[in-house]
Order: C-alpha cells, then sequence, then structure tokens
C-alpha cells in the first residue's frame, strides 16, 4: 500500500498537461490545450485539458477526469501503478507498505501478465551484465553493433541464456505462475514440458507509450537455418503487435519537440539512429505497418518520414503503408540510403551533423518517391506507365485534405508529363467508384432491415436538473470567493402588496447556495447531484482554502467523472475554432454573485411552477371542493413568480 502523503504529494506535483502531454500531441486554445482523442479514430481534436482545473476531457467517448485517471483508461494502469508513474515521472520517492499474500492473489490477470514481463526485463538484464555467458555472447555483440554501455541501458537490452528452461526455472523458483509465463509466450508449454521461447538470443524488451513492458523481440547469434532470426512474443492480452511502435518510449517528447517521426524496420535501426543524435526514431518491428501504429505517432505528430534500406523489391513492398499514412491526413516523405546501406550501417559510419544533413537533403515528398521508384520500370512501356500514373492518383485520393489533393495532382502531371485535367478526372473516377462501392456495402447490410421507423419523440429539457447541475458548478468553481449578493426580501407594502426589497450582504457563495436553499426548503432531485452537493458544502465549510484539484482527487472515480462532465461541458465549444473562422462568441459579462443569484432564482421560479401546476392537479381532482386556502395560495405563489421574474428581467 502507498502512504497516504506520498499519495498526496504525488497529486500536489503531477500536472495533467505535461503527463497527457507524453501520449498526445496538445495545442494551445485559450486557456487550454486540445488535441486529437487517444481512444477513438477522428481527424479533428475533441480532446480538451485543463491546466487551471487539472482535468481532461474526450468529448468523443466521454471520458475524463483527473491525471491518475487518464493513465487508468490509456495504459490500463490499476490506481497504485499510476501513482508510482507519475512518482517515477517527477522524482518523487513514495512510501509504501509490503503487500500481504491476499493483496498479491488480487491482482487481475492482466497485471499478472505485466508483472511477468517487468520481472523477465530485469532478469535478461541481469544475464547480460552478470552472467559470464551473458557478458561473452550477449554484451559482445551489442558492442560489435557500436552500442555504448549507456544506450544498452537506455533500451534495457538483454540476453536469455542458451539453456531450455534457465529462464523458466528461475521465474518459477520467484513464485511466477507457469500460466501467466506461457500467456506472455515467455514460455512454451508441451504436455508436461516447459522451455524457454527466447534461448539462446540477444533481447529487445518491446514498450508502450508509459514505459510498461509489453513483450520482447529476440536476435539468434547462431547460424541455424532451422531457427528464425528475429523472435516476437506471439500476441496476449497486454501485447498487440499492430498497436506497438518499437521506440515509441524513449522517442515521444523528442517527436512531439521535432514535429516528425522517423520510421524504420528494425530494432537496431531505431537504437542506431537514438544513439547517434536523432531521438525521434520508431520501427514496426518488422510487421507491415497498420493503421493503429500510424494513429499512434499522428497523436504526437503530423509528419512521418519513412526510411528505406537500398533494397528495391523491399520498398515496392512497403509503398503499400504510405497509402495508410496519407487516409490519416498526415504529411510523408521517404529517404533511401545508398545501396548496401540500411539506417543501422549508415548512422553507425556517420556523425549526427551528416546523418541530418543526408536526411534533409534526400528525404522525398511521396509523390516524388512514388514515381521515381515506378516509373523506372515503366519508363519505356507505356502500358506500365499508365498504371504508374493510376497508382499514384490511387495514393493522392487517399488524401483526406481537397487544397492538399490539388497540390498532388499538379506535382504529379509535371512529374509525369501528362495533362492535369486527365489526371483530375482519373481522381474523380477513383472518388465515384469508391461511393458506388460503399453504397452497394451499406445496401447490401440494410436490404434485409427496411423498416420505416417513426420519428422519436423529442426528448423534453429536465430543467431543474439544468439548474441543479449548473449549482454543483457554480460551488465547485468558486464555492470559496467571497461576493457581494443583493438579497431579496419578501415584505408586505402598505397597500398590503407583496414586494421584494434588495439587500446587500457579503457572504461566500457556497453559504450563500446553502441558507438560499435551505431557507426555501429546496432539496435536489438527482441523488447523485444530492451527495455531491453536500459532499462539496462540507469540504468547503472545513477548510478555508478549497482547491479544486485536491478535491477531484478525493473523490471517487464516478463523481470525479461527473465533476469532470459538469466543468468541462462549455469547453466543448472551443474546439470549433471559431476564431479562426472570424466568428467571436460573446464573452459572459456576468459576474459570479450574479450568476449565483440567477441561478438560485431561476430554480426557484422553476419550483414554483410545480407547485402551482401540483395545486391546480389538486383542483382538477376535486372539482366539487374547490379550496378557498388553495387558490389563495396559487394567487401568492404567482405574484412572487412576478416579482422574481421582473428580478430576472424575464416576460412571462
Amino acid at each position: 500500500m502507498i502512504a497516504a502523503h506520498s499519495i498526496d504529494q504525488v497529486f500536489e506535483t503531477a500536472r495533467v498537461e505535461e503527463v497527457i502531454g507524453d501520449f498526445v500531441q496538445l495545442k494551445k486554445a485559450g486557456s487550454n490545450f486540445k488535441g486529437l482523442s487517444p481512444f477513438s479514430d477522428e481527424r479533428t481534436p475533441s480532446f480538451m485539458v485543463s491546466p487551471v482545473k487539472q482535468i481532461w476531457k474526450d468529448f468523443s467517448t466521454g471520458k475524463g477526469g483527473n491525471v491518475v485517471a487518464f493513465l487508468m483508461e490509456h495504459e490500463h494502469f490499476t490506481y497504485p501503478e499510476a501513482i508510482k508513474y507519475l512518482a517515477k515521472k517527477y522524482a518523487i520517492e513514495i512510501e509504501e507498505t509490503e503487500q500481504t499474500d491476499v493483496q498479491k492473489e488480487a491482482a487481475n490477470e492482466r497485471e499478472s501478465l505485466y508483472l511477468v514481463s517487468e520481472y523477465a526485463n530485469t532478469y535478461f538484464q541481469n544475464i547480460l551484465h552478470k552472467t559470464d555467458q551473458g557478458k561473452s555472447i550477449g554484451l559482445s555483440y551489442f558492442k560489435e553493433r557500436g552500442f555504448t554501455q549507456e544506450t544498452i541501458k537506455t533500451f534495457d537490452l538483454g540476453y536469455s541464456l542458451n539453456e531450455w528452461q534457465a529462464f523458466t526455472d528461475e521465474a518459477l523458483k520467484k513464485g511466477y505462475q507457469l500460466e501467466f509465463l506461457e500467456k506472455t509466450g515467455l514460455t512454451i508449454v508441451k504436455e508436461e514440458k516447459h522451455f524457454d521461447r527466447f534461448k539462446g538470443r540477444v533481447m529487445f524488451p518491446i514498450k508502450s507509450m508509459s514505459g510498461r513492458v509489453l513483450g520482447f523481440g529476440g536476435r539468434i547469434l547462431i547460424n541455424d537455418k532451422k531457427a528464425a532470426k528475429y523472435l516476437n512474443s506471439p500476441e496476449s492480452d497486454i501485447y498487440y503487435k499492430s498497436k506497438v511502435l518499437y521506440g515509441i518510449y524513449s522517442a515521444k517528447q523528442s517527436i512531439a519537440k521535432e514535429d516528425n517521426c522517423y520510421l524504420v524496420e528494425g530494432y537496431t535501426d531505431v537504437i542506431q539512429f537514438y544513439q547517434t543524435g536523432i531521438k525521434n526514431v520508431v520501427s514496426s518491428s518488422g510487421t507491415a505497418l497498420t493503421s493503429e501504429q500510424i494513429r499512434l505517432i499522428n497523436r504526437l505528430t503530423k509528419n512521418i518520414t519513412v526510411l528505406f534500406d537500398g533494397d528495391a523489391a523491399g520498398m515496392r513492398a512497403s509503398l503499400r503503408g504510405i497509402d495508410l499514412i496519407l487516409e490519416q491526413g498526415m504529411n510523408v516523405k521517404i529517404c533511401t540510403f545508398p545501396e548496401g546501406e540500411d539506417p543501422d550501417s549508415f548512422a553507425k559510419k556517420n556523425t549526427l551533423e551528416e546523418l541530418t544533413d543526408y536526411l534533409n537533403e534526400n528525404a522525398k515528398d511521396f509523390i516524388q518517391f512514388k514515381a521515381s521508384v515506378l516509373y523506372e520500370d515503366s519508363k519505356n512501356d507505356p502500358i506500365k506507365k499508365a498504371e504508374t500514373v493510376r497508382d499514384i492518383v490511387n495514393s493522392i485520393s487517399k488524401i483526406p485534405d481537397q487544397i492538399k489533393k490539388e497540390i498532388y495532382v499538379q506535382e504529379c502531371a509535371r512529374i509525369m508529363d501528362i495533362s492535369e485535367e486527365v489526371l483530375f478526372s482519373t481522381l474523380a473516377q477513383i472518388g465515384k467508384k469508391e461511393l458506388e462501392e460503399e453504397g452497394k456495402k451499406q445496401k447490401k447490410e440494410r436490404k434485409t432491415f427496411d423498416v420505416i421507423k417513426p420519428e422519436a419523440p423529442v426528448k423534453k429539457v429536465d430543467v431543474q436538473y439544468l439548474l441543479e447541475r449548473k449549482i454543483i458548478e457554480l460551488l465547485l468553481l468558486y464555492g470559496d470567493k467571497t461576493e457581494d449578493f443583493e438579497d431579496l426580501v419578501l415584505k408586505e407594502s402598505d397597500s398590503g402588496e407583496l414586494i421584494l426589497e434588495p439587500v446587500v450582504h457579503q457572504a461566500r457563495v457556497f453559504e450563500k447556495v446553502y441558507l438560499d436553499l435551505q431557507d426555501d426548503e429546496m432539496q435536489f432531485s438527482n441523488e447523485q447531484f444530492k451527495t455531491l452537493y453536500y459532499t462539496i458544502i462540507d469540504t468547503l465549510n472545513q477548510n478555508q482554502n478549497f482547491e479544486l484539484k485536491t478535491f477531484i482527487n478525493t473523490v471517487d472515480a464516478n463523481t470525479a467523472q461527473e465533476i469532470t462532465n459538469i466543468l468541462m461541458e462549455d469547453e466543448r465549444y472551443t474546439l470549433a475554432d471559431w476564431h479562426r473562422m472570424n466568428i467571436f462568441p460573446k464573452e459572459k459579462m456576468n459576474t459570479i454573485s450574479q450568476l449565483v443569484s440567477e441561478t438560485i432564482l431561476s430554480l426557484r421560479c422553476f419550483l414554483i411552477d410545480q407547485k402551482v401546476l401540483e395545486f391546480q392537479q389538486k383542483t382538477l381532482e376535486n372539482k366539487s371542493e374547490i379550496n378557498t386556502s388553495v387558490l389563495e395560495e396559487v394567487k401568492d405563489y404567482s405574484s412572487l413568480k412576478m416579482l422574481l421574474s421582473r428580478k430576472l428581467n424575464r416576460v412571462l
């Protein structure tokens, strides 16, 4: 268990915009930050972070909360793991007590897989650095590749002994279950026997964006035609090859800072580039590039530079990945290395300045690259040239931005020496064909379900819900502030009429709200708001210095989610970027005291309406017994509402 004072220190130190900025590229939007949702596939931002309130809200999925809630949602951390991650990030020493056996057993299966993977990572590093076999074989290999001790440590490189079950036996001895060793793929189980998957290989741990070990890549160091040169962990509940990029943990901050990501093919390509000084580099780990991997980069930057070695066949096979990048609305460049060179070997032979200069001078726009690669095979063959042009136009059709499409069509016309009209015509044909295919698909899906549905009834606005929600918002934002309030005291004039006389007094917002609601015996109808209301009032009453950030961190997850929903609702409209279109929404000019008074008055008016309706219903039900006192009460309530409405400047 983590000590309470350690948790408090973490919450006081952690900044939500800094933590989320490690996972999502955030851009300033007024006093907030916005970015693409890390929980859904989107091209326009719906994700908002508030540094002032220290909360975040994803309007595409409805998720939100504080910094810990983000880590638990995005990285699937448990609460203690999220606290430990933040403590490590901010160099906070945390105090914790030893877990009991019962607590250890309570950890779910997913966490067990993480624990096994973390143990394996430590084990393989120890073998590399502290055993004769590890030093003489594994460490020697890495040093031959030119990796320094610091680089080896940065990437947690390791070695698995060339023995059938050395790792598995040690893990079992330490208390890790064979079930989870098998599920992570570290151990292969066949009937009564078990043995190490990565026997005799140097190890490359594959980490998530937050640094959790998800799986491993292992390279064999002996010539064995029956064994694969590289072997990856099989997919598990924590490791999905299509959703992971090797090196993303080390590269994420540099990618965001440089606003560009270099994409290579292998582990050593990433490591050698990083060691040379180019840190914004990741690898698809030998698998075909996927949409999920591209979206991972898209959260950090819109720019990708794909690096290929001099193998022409490999380049052609990888060209299809470029279309996937274009579909995500990203900018892509391609850079190739001289014949016989790859990113690893080229970076090893050159200084940072030389490597940077080469990349800047040789990185081509995708259309120039595609044309140069495909044109070589087709320049003397008209039919092949036509296929090449169509291939390039097909790539252009993937781009969502119309302006970019037109510019690329013009560039293609220049390079391929063909008229723009023909290219635009081809582009239109491709678009039409895609629309037709999509239409057929949708028609096929719904042909057996063509039922005319009656129009859904218009949902009635729940006025009381909205007003109660507003009161909660005002308490959270301004509850501890002291304001001048103009109260309305109900009096009877000399002529016997009811009048409201204004009286100004000073009070803290929460006191004003509490006393007004109590005086009128107004109760919250929404149970969650009711509980939250009394919790806020109690907290404000006991603490002279109320901090919203601290309060959110003390409530349960469901309450924190509701608080986030309430406080971030207004921020939804800043996502539209209206100012860029010369639309300027009117700023809220009301003072805090005005907002509080008007909200309470509005609630009073609503409740008076409800009371009048209640009396009217009683009168209708008992027509034969019309009570004079009831009619008098209706009259008094109506008069009171009239006075309140005048105060609110409303027409009845």
